[in-house]
């Protein structure tokens, strides 16, 4: 089936949303409140089944190219003793596909390279979702965790909850020899590598909600963290005050659908999760392919909405909420060691693929 249909949403999601049902057969418009696709941004692991997704998009190996293999990482204590090591070659082995680092922005770029140019229209908000259903067929919201679709769709009856944590993240000029992650008392720090001469980093605190904000967020990381093992001060050393990003992490309360009468969800949209498990990105091109799929193969609107909900609500929310224990764990403050024997049987079972 095909018909008219409108992305609210220019994020990866929205993004290969727009791409999979141009290929689906619909006719598409992709509306971004952004003025433009961003040009600096954090890094993405892009794990086996959203590589999938690319590959079926059509994007696949422009991802491959423009981004590098993860050769692996280690979670550490501060006085730099090993918890654990991540196995992606055991990944590898298991799922015929490596893990791939690429920046966001580029990611980004390379799924709207795929979709003509009148699709995208940018610096277009929406601010009433429910009137695009006089021009359109299709709604989708792909516009995040403050998703004005899916308060059309459900109200504020499936609000944001706070994760008890705030997190910092930015890119700096230096580089490190592998990515990885240290986890101390209540608060954790991680790197990756973003390409030569560039490292991501992010670290997440156990605060309570509504926490002042420090008046200096370089001055408050070096506290935080200036005395864990090398090259964590390093790369401390290299932040500028305007790249960092702070805010407090939250998720979303689990829906009970994802989809309405000519409405889908999807992502953050749909499942917004804390980023422990580095999942966000990853299940939001799944979901697009689905989407795609299921309204491809539905012999009504109505039943390919259905579908794709059935396909998709339970798996993204059973990931979710190990995002959220994930959290919990991170943000331990007695017992660690006993913390630290539980996230290594975690790392033995192995994250979403």
């Amino acid at each position: 089936m095909d018909g008219r249909a409108v992305v609210v949403g220019g994020g990866v999601g929205g993004l290969a949303a727009g791409v999979g049902l141009r290929a689906a057969g619909w006719e598409v418009t992709v509306l971004e409140r952004s003025a433009g696709l961003p040009e600096i941004g954090t890094g993405l692991g892009i794990w086996p089944g959203a590589m999938r997704a690319l590959d079926t998009l059509g994007v696949g190996d422009e991802v491959r190219r423009r981004g590098r293999r993860q050769v692996g990482g280690t979670i550490r204590r501060p006085d730099g003793s090993r918890i654990a090591t991540i196995d992606v070659d055991r990944l590898e082995r298991r799922h015929g596909e490596p893990v791939h680092l690429v920046t966001r922005p580029v990611l980004l770029a390379v799924l709207a390279a795929a979709l003509p140019g009148p699709v995208l229209r940018l610096a277009a908000p929406v601010t009433d979702p429910r009137a695009l259903l006089d021009a359109y067929d299709l709604v989708v919201g792909a516009d995040g965790i403050n998703s004005v679709v899916r308060v059309a769709l459900h109200g504020d009856r499936y609000p944001l909850r706070h994760a008890g944590a705030v997190a910092w993240r930015g890119v700096v000029d230096t580089e490190v020899p592998e990515g990885g992650e240290t986890w101390g008392r209540g608060r954790k720090f991680g790197l990756t590598p973003a390409g030569p001469g560039r490292t991501n980093w992010y670290a997440a605190v156990s605060l309570p909600e509504g926490h002042p904000a420090p008046t200096d967020d370089r001055a408050e990381l070096r506290r935080l963290f200036g005395d864990w093992h090398r090259p964590v001060p390093r790369v401390l050393d290299a932040l500028t005050p305007d790249g960092i990003l702070r805010h407090e992490i939250r998720d979303l309360t689990p829906l009970p659908s994802y989809v309405g009468d000519r409405t889908a969800l999807l992502g953050d949209a749909a499942h917004a999760m804390t980023p422990d498990l580095g999942q966000g990105a990853c299940q939001a091109l799944i979901d697009a392919v689905a989407l795609a799929d299921c309204l491809r193969a539905a012999g009504d609107l109505p039943a390919g909405l259905r579908a794709y909900d059935r396909r998709r609500r339970r798996p993204t929310q059973r990931i979710a909420a190990g995002a959220r224990w994930a959290s919990r764990l991170a943000q331990a403050r007695r017992l660690l060691p006993v913390r630290d024997a539980v996230l290594r049987l975690a790392l033995a079972a192995g994250p979403p693929a």
